[in-house]
């Protein structure tokens, strides 16, 4: 199953991104989207973290949570539960294409599984409203599965 492909980075296009939406542009959702453009798998707010320092962009934490939850809300940018309680983030793609992803429960790595369609459309009680569903498989990656390492604590 392919993963998603890195995707080079655009500055120009996450402030237009940003404007468009209404938001305030700051270095730090700049920097955020640029971070979850490059990324072939879904973030954790560390991993963003990381990639901010590296670049030499000062935030901090709270900076951090409050751009992703903007991401978010906006729909710029989607939330997907990671292991140990602690959520992942991927930039949204082409408008409503969604897909399934695979988190390894060895090594907490969350893969995007593009030909995995996460799709539903259940039946609801009467006014219930469907927005959207995720699908998260769940097992050993193949580095883990090689070398048999021991299931992360949960």
């Amino acid at each position: 199953m392919p993963v998603r492909p890195a995707h080079a980075t655009d500055p120009a296009s996450a402030r237009a991104l940003i404007a468009a939406h209404g938001g305030r542009v700051t270095r730090t959702r700049i920097a955020v989207i640029e971070a979850l453009q490059a990324s072939a798998h879904p973030l954790s707010h560390d991993e963003i973290g990381a990639a901010l320092a590296t670049a030499d962009i000062p935030h901090d934490r709270v900076t951090l949570y409050r751009a992703l939850d903007w991401l978010v809300e906006q729909g710029i940018a989607r939330r997907i539960a990671g292991g140990e309680r602690a959520w992942r983030f991927e930039i949204q793609r082409g408008g409503e294409h969604r897909h399934a992803h695979f988190h390894c429960d060895r090594c907490g790595q969350i893969l995007c599984l593009e030909d995995v369609p996460a799709e539903a459309n259940p039946p609801l009680p009467a006014g219930f409203e469907f927005d959207r569903a995720e699908l998260v498989l769940h097992g050993a990656c193949a580095d883990c599965g090689r070398h048999g390492r021991k299931v992360a604590a949960q």
